[in-house]
């Protein structure tokens, strides 16, 4: 079976992980933009980051038979440095309109400060005139305050909900996100937020219908193979294949592929690659030899 990551911070993980992924199934994943666990002093390094998440990174994930797609934004925790915020805002048009990213996002609220409202609300509106999806973080305390209020934004908006993945769910706030016509992000990580027996649990108890699982894989504690592991917690617990395939692959792509940057079809290519092959001069390896694969 084919899984596809729609939420998962690869430019903390190694090469070591995209094999590992590869070998587990993995065949997409989508990066949103966050930040790098400490504040950046300077707009220009979300330049620099957001040009090697829709540079370097597609190329290294190709590089390892994944296609690796991106979302960009302005973190909700780094709203809060305004005049730092002004200058990336002004950034994000022309990066939202390159070729593999797919979203706005991840966007939302952490503190639920003034500044994260308001640069929160510009970056929807923003989706909303690109008629692009969003992937909307909600905040690791009162989650489900946050997440009333931000269905509360989405709905002042006016945002098509459609285009709108509300993620980082639990027990407590799904039945407010399926309440909508939001998507429902869950993401598997070891000591919080969701876990793998939890999240087989919820799609027993409310089914399939826009349920998208992903690991958010980061420097921290995370599992960048959540995906493929909560799909066996979900075989054991008697969860049929059909609605696997559902939700860790199908759905994403659903959702995703309203952005234009993939088709359904493109997806179930393998993809071809050339390890010899250099990125502004650079190679993933490091002296081992380049691996070629074709397909037959």
């Amino acid at each position: 079976m084919k899984y596809f990551d729609p939420h998962i911070h690869m430019s903390s993980r190694t090469t070591d992980d995209y094999i590992n992924m590869y070998n587990s199934g993995i065949r997409a994943v989508i990066e949103p933009a966050f930040w790098l666990g400490q504040p950046r002093t300077h707009a220009e390094s979300f330049d620099d980051y957001f040009q090697s998440i829709t540079g370097w990174e597609p190329f290294r994930a190709s590089q390892f038979g994944i296609r690796h797609f991106c979302a960009i934004c302005l973190n909700s925790k780094e709203a809060n440095n305004e005049e730092m915020a002004e200058k990336v805002m002004e950034m994000l048009p022309r990066y939202l309109e390159k070729d593999n990213v797919v979203a706005v996002g991840e966007i939302g609220y952490d503190d639920m400060t003034d500044l994260e409202h308001r640069y929160f609300k510009q970056q929807l509106e923003l989706a909303k005139e690109m008629q692009m999806p969003v992937i909307i973080h909600t905040p690791h305390r009162d989650k489900k305050n946050g997440v009333k209020a931000t269905i509360d934004l989405i709905n002042d908006v006016g945002i098509d909900q459609d285009l709108v993945i509300i993620d980082h769910n639990t027990e407590e706030t799904l039945p407010l996100v399926l309440e909508t016509d939001c998507w429902a992000g869950h993401t598997i990580y070891p000591r919080s937020k969701m876990d793998s027996d939890r999240m087989a649990h919820l799609v027993k108890e409310y089914g399939t219908k826009k349920i998208i699982v992903n690991s958010s894989a980061d420097w921290g504690v995370s599992n960048p193979l959540a995906v493929p592991y909560t799909a066996d917690v979900m075989r054991k617990e008697g969860i049929s294949e059909e609605d696997i395939h559902k939700v860790m692959w199908l759905n994403p792509i659903e959702l995703y592929s309203k952005s234009g940057a993939f088709t359904a079809e493109e997806l179930e290519e393998e993809i071809e690659f050339d390890q010899s092959v250099l990125f502004e001069g650079n190679s993933v390896l490091r002296g081992q030899s380049p691996e070629v694969r074709k397909n037959s």
